[in-house]
């Protein structure tokens, strides 16, 4: 890469209390303006990894910087305005009476107010589309409109990382297609952890496959999706019927 990555995880290892160790030494980088797939079975350890990096787990070993800024407890502030998690259940994330107060909540929290705070909310709102209903009750939408102000809560933000925790799941198809005309359309890197191979492949140049706490594979979508054996080691399936397009030769 001939930027410095806005991510950088290198030598990453995690045991968990009981003794279960999760992750095994992983070294990852992301480019600014990236979208990457991070794809693996259960117990891979991909939630393990997305939770290192804005802080929530503390690496047993190796490091996590974002921008340059190490992931550490003295800059935790920083780093979850830098990275946003948005998580597979919106509930986790509206909490508050409104969906502007839901939207509000992060950057009032960082001493945002007034104009600032009203401009920061109705831009995050557009961005998802969901401006018409900042004055809803949350539990008042569709899940597929709370995934969307969930997005925008984190968009409120200003992060320079995206990752979203299966953002297709339990959306109908038109809410499933808004959802990545949206993606599309941000300015900001994106890290996808996803079960959904199509919507990777759709939305991520890039995929990164996570087993057994390791990174199994690493490279174009296309290509990785394409890898039979691959995908059958690290009990990846396509739905049935859909065929990848085979990548151009280089």
């Amino acid at each position: 890469m001939s930027a410095a990555p806005v991510l950088d995880v290198h030598g990453l290892a995690y045991a968990y209390p009981d003794g279960h160790q999760a992750l095994f030494g992983v070294n990852l980088q992301v480019a600014r303006g990236e979208r990457v797939a991070l794809l693996g079975p259960n117990g891979a350890g991909k939630t393990t990894l997305v939770l290192h990096l804005n802080g929530i787990l503390t690496a047993g070993a190796g490091a996590v910087t974002v921008s340059g800024l190490p992931v550490t407890r003295a800059n935790l502030a920083e780093i979850r305005r830098r990275v946003g998690i948005v998580f597979q259940d919106p509930d986790d994330q509206l909490f508050m009476p409104t969906v502007r107060e839901d939207v509000a909540f992060g950057p009032a929290n960082l001493g945002i107010r007034g104009d600032e705070l009203d401009a920061r909310v109705r831009h995050a709102l557009d961005q998802v589309g969901m401006a018409e209903f900042v004055d809803r009750p949350p539990h008042h939408l569709s899940f597929g409109q709370r995934r969307r102000v969930a997005v925008a809560t984190v968009l409120a933000m200003e992060p320079e990382i995206l990752v979203l925790d299966e953002p297709s799941s339990n959306l109908d198809p038109a809410s499933r297609r808004e959802l990545a005309e949206i993606l599309r359309s941000l300015d900001v890197t994106v890290l996808m952890v996803t079960h959904d191979l199509p919507y990777a492949l759709e939305l991520c140049e890039r995929a990164v496959v996570l087993s057994g706490g390791v990174i199994a594979a690493d490279g174009p979508t296309s290509a990785v999706l394409a890898d039979a054996g691959l995908m059958a080691r690290h009990r990846l399936e396509l739905p049935y019927g859909f065929s990848v397009p085979t990548p151009e030769p280089r």
